[in-house]
């Protein structure tokens, strides 16, 4: 592409959305660029997913969100985001993922598989739903090991074991319960971490009543074909089981960070350098919006808190580009 844009967003999930909606809102020639579908990261997530914040939080760019529940659920979600784009008319390319950004002079080449852009700013909007946070242990790369949830149905009369202690490990040990499964906790905590409120109740009930087993203040440390080990405070034990859902989160794709040259802090956190008031990394006029802002604290960031990013950093461009006029 020999045009020069005057913007490229890096991920079409809601936050890249908002990007798109405020670059079109000031009149700027843009590009967003998507790996997958569109909201690529919602549409993988549990069938059954209810979100924590209220519809009027998940909004963006001034549009309304209406929803039949309290809190809206994931086909509501990918409905309401879906018909922004569309009413909206944003330009979207989908299933181009980025693979590079270099610097020529002061524009940016971003590259995909299917062609190359050229941009004077880049805002980088991505999630951090597509590389899982792994056990390490003996026996992770089983099949049986799964770091995604998608629908409960399946695991019917099956032994599952379930990692973790915060909302979706709680989801996943319900659902599949509820479904029939027999469902066992390991959870490295001495209690249940952050578990949204109408959730929590309902879980510590399965768990009191045994329903639910849970080993707390423990550890999985080997996963065979029909068995797996787990370290508990009396010593190690082995349960006969068929599935492992590992729901130990998720984390930004930081090396490509690294390779684009965006600095990230030399602790196991990973933040990567911005200003927080212009979103501005190192690099010059490439900017960070949404989750991939908290590193590996992935639970700061979220749609309702970082949706202002887009107006900041669309503030910051229009203010630069009002001074070298």
């Amino acid at each position: 592409m020999t045009e020069i844009l005057d913007l490229i967003i890096v991920g079409a999930g809601p936050i890249g959305l908002a990007c798109g909606l405020a670059a079109q809102k000031a009149g700027l020639t843009y590009q967003i660029l998507e790996k997958g579908c569109l909201v690529n990261s919602l549409y993988n997530y549990p069938l059954n997913m209810t979100f924590f914040s209220t519809a009027d939080r998940l909004e963006i760019g001034g549009i309304p969100f209406t929803s039949i529940h309290a809190k809206p659920n994931r086909p509501e979600a990918l409905e309401y985001y879906r018909r922004v784009a569309e009413k909206r008319l944003l330009t979207i390319q989908l299933f181009q993922e980025v693979t590079d950004i270099s610097a020529d002079g002061k524009i940016y080449v971003v590259t995909t598989p299917k062609a190359q852009y050229r941009t004077r700013h880049v805002i980088i909007a991505v999630g951090f739903y597509d590389i899982p946070n792994l056990l390490n242990i003996p026996g992770e790369e089983l099949p049986k090991v799964r770091h995604y949830y998608f629908d409960p149905h399946f695991y019917y009369r099956q032994r599952v074991l379930v990692v973790g202690a915060n909302n979706s490990s709680a989801d996943v040990a319900l659902e599949t319960w509820r479904k029939g499964a027999e469902v066992t906790m390991v959870i490295r905590e001495p209690e249940l971490g952050r578990i949204k409120y109408w959730t929590k109740p309902d879980l510590q009930n399965r768990i009191e009543e045994g329903s639910i087993k849970a080993y707390f203040n423990s550890r999985l440390t080997a996963v065979r074909e029909n068995e797996v080990d787990i370290l508990t405070p009396a010593g190690s034990i082995t349960l006969v089981n068929d599935y492992v859902m590992a729901m130990t989160g998720y984390q930004p794709n930081f090396s490509f960070l690294r390779k684009i040259g965006i600095k990230l802090s030399p602790d196991d956190k990973q933040h990567p350098y911005y200003d927080p008031e212009t979103m501005e990394t190192n690099l010059p006029n490439v900017f960070l919006a949404g989750v991939i802002c908290g590193g590996m604290d992935t639970h700061v960031w979220f749609i309702e808190n970082s949706r202002i990013h887009a107006d900041q950093i669309l503030n910051t461009i229009l203010a630069r580009r009002a001074v070298s006029v």
